[in-house]
């Protein structure tokens, strides 16, 4: 298995654990991931601000992997859903797509079809599967209870990003319960971690945040497990800033997919960079087999 890697923005810049444990334990299941450096911004902040630049944005990305000829697997749930929001505009709007082909045309590019677009999770559940995934696990977790956060974006639209069900998804849960660790049921589990209003109505998110950490821990959760850098910003550096000396005991540290499951696998905290995040979650050893 061979994917195109699309990183983003904000993963070299402020979640470089996810990065570096998503590669770590892609080597070791033997998938191929190729980079290009030419790869920008997925045009996620401007969204909602100008539809077209956002897509010509996206359409540049998804242009260069559509020359490679490789299915591409982004790591972002933001950057996943906004690619997939532009493939499903373009492939359904030809005047559309003509306009943005013609401002791509400057950079050399034109959208034709958009390539198979995949989040890590989507890749590791249906194209290496539960089952191969099971065998590689070697230090099972015991008596873990994880928060698993699945995140907005990945999810919603359904009919556009077509993840899992948006109402009732089972893909992450399936993911942490393989590891031995159980999926706790949470009530506020699809609920918006509060990073999108961060910066603009800061009380706001940090009340969602509190909500669900509080919601976390009161379904008995050890850990958050997140799969997207916002949601682990939010849960990690963020529900640090939050925490006052007399409440940092009330905490719910968080952690990416991958460094759940490497180290499951078997694999060195420092491989899964373990030490960048910003709460610690080194105890989580003291659950393995």
């Amino acid at each position: 298995m061979k994917y195109l890697l699309f990183i983003g923005c904000n993963i070299p810049a402020r979640v470089q654990q996810y990065e570096i444990s998503a590669r770590a334990v892609l080597t070791a299941l033997g998938i191929e991931t190729a980079d290009d450096p030419a790869f920008k911004c997925c045009g996620n902040p401007i969204r909602n601000t100008d539809l077209e630049s956002f897509l010509v944005m996206a359409a540049y990305n998804l242009a260069l992997a559509e020359n490679r000829g490789v299915d591409m697997m982004v790591l972002c749930k933001c950057c996943f859903g906004s690619l997939k929001k532009a493939a499903h505009l373009l492939d359904r709007d030809s005047e559309l797509r003509d306009r943005v082909n013609a401002s791509l045309s400057g950079e050399g590019f034109e959208y034709t079809r958009s390539p198979k677009i995949k989040h890590l999770l989507s890749v590791l559940y249906h194209d290496v599967g539960l089952l191969a995934l099971k065998e590689r696990i070697s230090r099972p977790y015991i008596d873990l209870n994880i928060a698993t956060h699945y995140g907005c974006h990945a999810l919603r639209p359904g009919n556009v990003t077509r993840f899992d069900n948006p109402v009732a998804p089972v893909l992450f849960d399936e993911l942490v319960k393989l590891t031995g660790a159980k999926s706790v049921d949470w009530n506020l589990k699809l609920e918006c971690c509060g990073a999108p209003v961060l910066g603009i109505q800061d009380d706001l998110s940090m009340n969602l945040t509190r909500k669900k950490i509080k919601n976390g821990l009161g379904a008995g959760a050890d850990f958050l497990c997140v799969a997207c850098p916002f949601c682990q910003m939010q849960f990690d550096r963020v529900q640090q800033m939050m925490s006052r000396d007399s409440e940092r005991d009330h905490g719910l540290a968080a952690l990416v997919y991958p460094q759940l499951l490497g180290l499951a696998m078997g694999m060195e905290t420092d491989t899964l960079a373990l030490d960048l995040n910003a709460m610690d979650i080194d105890h989580i050893e003291s659950y393995m087999g």
